[in-house]
């Protein structure tokens, strides 16, 4: 069996940035494992522009961005296994997996950084009536096709949700001579960036309808069309609002799921919230050695936070192998309102200045966040608050010594 300092699952831009941290932090004998035939993750099919601007102050795309972390893995000779699919990780962390090179193997870690990334919602889990006919894809998947097949899933496009990658597909199948109908979205508000609707919706002319749902899909090989209708407070379709749209294609954007099934084989700690694992600031889960970075542990809006967060991983996890570090088991709880939907961190273990990333449950405006512990208060005013965009505070050391930290939202 293979032994190694640090093993990091996922070769995507929060595995290749864990990597390159925990070895400048002087960890050499560590792998990261990759599924594909190529480093990179997701960002390999994102061709637009737009990432990197917090990161590397410039505008990238998506492969860019991506080779800018692949080099420097290669320049610091970390080594890299592609190709692999790691099936199991346990409580003691060793982890199997398998490739077509190597059959099934184990390898043995000191210490785990999980970065596998996330997954689509699939049709099956909208129970929507129909047929199975041909012309349905996921967002991603069309993507996938476009970008670097080279294949059009189809000319007449209706899109349900309104996540970012739903909103890129849209400019991206019109710019490819494709009509996009419309995008329906069940919620009264987008999941995507508001940047993304002014771009890749209203400046092409492209319908977002919000509160409607589809309700149907029409064709028996292949998509003739789908009934579309509004939806009432609980989401319930209301039936003198239903709407006939002839198509060949619905693509499905209706959410992004944390790919945590190892997380759960390890005894990991996951979230009802986020689906994603329950960490301390140092993003160190449940299971002492085992940390997790990027979308597996909650879905980002910027790959730049991905990055920043398998910084964290990385220097954590070198720091636990280094200095034998254990946990502190004194915890600092966070606590929210029900407008804050989510925090990660979920708990602080050492006193020492915390950044808090946070989603609201709704569109807010003129608000100011309030940050309270113990007789300790700081308020931040913002104008909008947006569910698909990510938040920040910075925790001071004065509030560190409490039992709990409280985070809510109150009007200005």
């Amino acid at each position: 069996m293979d032994n190694f300092d640090i093993v990091i699952i996922g070769g995507g831009p929060a595995g290749m940035a864990a990597a390159i941290t925990a070895h400048q932090e002087g960890i050499e004998n560590l792998l990261i494992i990759e599924r594909d035939d190529s480093l990179g993750g997701i960002l390999r099919q994102c061709i637009h522009n737009g990432f990197g601007l917090h990161k590397f102050k410039e505008e990238l795309t998506g492969p860019e961005y991506a080779l800018k972390y692949e080099k420097k893995v290669k320049e610091l000779n970390i080594p890299y296994i592609l190709n692999t699919m790691v099936t199991d990780i346990s409580e003691d962390k060793t982890i199997t997996a398998t490739s077509s090179e190597r059959g099934i193997f184990q390898i043995k870690a000191k210490s785990i950084i999980l970065a596998m990334g996330c997954r689509e919602r699939a049709k099956g889990a909208l129970n929507i009536a129909g047929s199975r006919p041909a012309g349905i894809y996921s967002a991603g998947t069309a993507q996938k096709f476009v970008n670097m097949k080279g294949y059009l899933p189809g000319k007449d496009i209706v899109i349900l949700g309104s996540g970012d990658i739903g909103l890129i597909m849209a400019r991206r199948m019109t710019l490819e001579g494709a009509k996009v109908h419309a995008v329906c979205e069940i919620m009264p508000y987008s999941g995507g960036l508001a940047r993304n609707i002014q771009q890749c919706l209203k400046d092409f002319d492209i319908p977002l309808k919000l509160s409607h749902t589809v309700i149907e899909i029409h064709g028996k090989e292949r998509v003739e069309g789908v009934t579309i209708a509004k939806v009432d407070e609980k989401r319930n379709p209301i039936p003198e609002t239903k709407e006939y749209i002839p198509c060949d294609t619905l693509l499905l954007s209706v959410g992004l799921i944390p790919e945590n099934e190892l997380s759960k084989g390890a005894g990991i700690k996951l979230s009802n919230a986020t689906s994603g694992a329950v960490v301390d600031q140092k993003r160190q889960t449940s299971v002492e050695g085992i940390f997790a970075c990027g979308n597996v542990l909650h879905v980002h809006d910027l790959v730049d936070y991905v990055s920043d967060e398998g910084e964290i991983a990385g220097k954590s996890a070198a720091e636990y192998v280094l200095n034998s570090k254990t946990r502190n088991e004194s915890l600092i709880k966070i606590e929210t309102d029900g407008k804050i939907r989510y925090t990660v961190p979920q708990y602080i273990t050492e006193k020492e200045n915390t950044k808090i990333y946070f989603r609201v449950d709704n569109i807010y405006n003129n608000k100011k966040i309030i940050l309270r512990s113990n007789s300790n208060i700081k308020t931040f005013k913002k104008q909008k608050l947006l569910p698909g965009e990510m938040e920040t505070i910075t925790v001071p050391l004065e509030f560190l010594d409490a039992e709990s930290i409280y985070i809510g939202l109150e009007d200005l």
